[in-house]
């Protein structure tokens, strides 16, 4: 008799959660050089792992996400975790036989070890001198957070944009240690465009006169290139139709033509960097940044190196209008791994959303994403 739940009848919400923190005094190697005195890796758990721990799905998050993946910390809560369509009781993602795991990255300004972060060594915070990190280390990091949980291989690993970056890290890192791998609108690299949008957004941060060279003061530093660096890059989130769709020409009502914000597109532009300043660093966004632009994993897949047939089965799901990310790269994902023998599926999701299409609930890819996990 199997001692896995019993899926759920109908999806349902999820109770309060909260998060934990992952702590060691041990120095953490960077790729790129040097090392961090400690580690803090904040994350969070939904459902319940198995005696064996045969049911644990990792989902790392995107660029500007963090380990609160699904639920409420509190009934009042306006808003849920950042995926909170697809995992909970019933869901895609179903808590109710998984035990899902998010892990606020390296570098990043959610509890994890970041600039914010205060250096031991120094009894300051990193600020500016914060190293710079790659998805790997991120990867690594998680990899910790596993083994701290007891668990020496996953069930799977589902990722969106950065997210399906590192389950592809996963598959060509530790293909013994995850048994499938869902990438979601991501890609074997960073493409020159997106490299080109980041760099644009970085150098609006740089320019900022509070920024200081990333030595700047918690709630002194350059709110409005972040703001703007942020609109841009939001800008590659959506599709033109979209566009269309949202905003079409409309005006803010009663905006005059000499108005600094006229149009409705521009208002809502304004609020989502608004609202990003108030919950990320400036020094965190350009680390990040940068580790997704160096990722590029396109010749270890041209080699036959990234993909194992004893590794994890792959399932890319792509979105039609998402042009950050377009399909063709994730059926490239397909096309590395099936040429080494890998069982490996391709998934087209329909949208006029584009890139943030992976984050809008969708009953199709609920439905797919649901089988393949098994």
């Amino acid at each position: 008799m199997s001692d896995r739940p019993v899926q759920s009848a109908a999806p349902r919400e999820l109770g309060p959660t909260s998060y934990q923190d992952f702590v060691s005094a041990e120095p953490f190697p960077l790729e790129l050089g040097g090392e961090l005195p400690g580690l803090t890796l904040r994350y969070e758990t939904y459902g319940k792992l198995l005696p064996d721990k045969s049911n644990a799905i990792l989902v790392p998050h995107a660029l500007s996400g963090d380990h609160h993946l699904a639920g409420r910390y509190t009934p009042e809560d306006p808003k849920a975790g950042w995926w909170d369509h697809f995992i909970g009781p019933g869901k895609a993602i179903d808590t109710d036989r998984f035990f899902v795991i998010g892990v606020n990255c390296i570098g990043g300004c959610r509890g994890s070890t970041g600039p914010l972060s205060i250096d031991p060594r120094t009894g300051q915070r990193f600020g500016g001198y914060f190293p710079e990190i790659t998805l790997g280390d991120i990867v690594r990091g998680q990899r910790l957070v596993l083994h701290h949980l007891g668990i020496t291989k996953l069930h799977a690993i589902v990722g969106g944009s950065m997210g399906g970056m590192q389950a592809l890290l996963w598959s060509g890192d530790y293909p013994t240690e995850v048994g499938r791998i869902a990438i979601l609108a991501a890609g074997l690299s960073q493409s020159p465009m997106a490299i080109a949008l980041n760099a644009a957004s970085r150098a609006c941060v740089e320019t900022d006169p509070n920024f200081r060279g990333g030595h700047y003061t918690p709630g002194e530093g350059p709110d409005s290139g972040l703001a703007v660096g942020r609109m841009i890059s939001h800008i590659s989130y959506l599709s033109s139709a979209a566009f269309d769709q949202k905003f079409g020409r409309a005006r803010v009502p009663g905006a005059q033509p000499k108005d600094a914000v006229f149009w409705q597109v521009e208002n809502y532009l304004n609020h989502q960097g608004q609202a990003f300043v108030k919950r990320f660093d400036a020094n965190s966004w350009l680390r990040i940044t940068r580790a997704v632009d160096r990722f590029d994993l396109t010749a270890r897949a041209a080699a036959g190196r990234l993909f194992q047939p004893a590794g994890p089965e792959v399932l890319a799901i792509g979105f039609s209008s998402d042009w950050l990310y377009p399909t063709s790269e994730l059926r490239m994902v397909v096309a590395a791994a099936t040429a080494v023998g890998v069982n490996a599926a391709y998934l087209e999701v329909m949208t006029d959303a584009g890139h943030d299409g992976f984050l809008l609930p969708d009953t199709g890819l609920s439905v797919r994403l649901h089988a393949f996990l098994g």
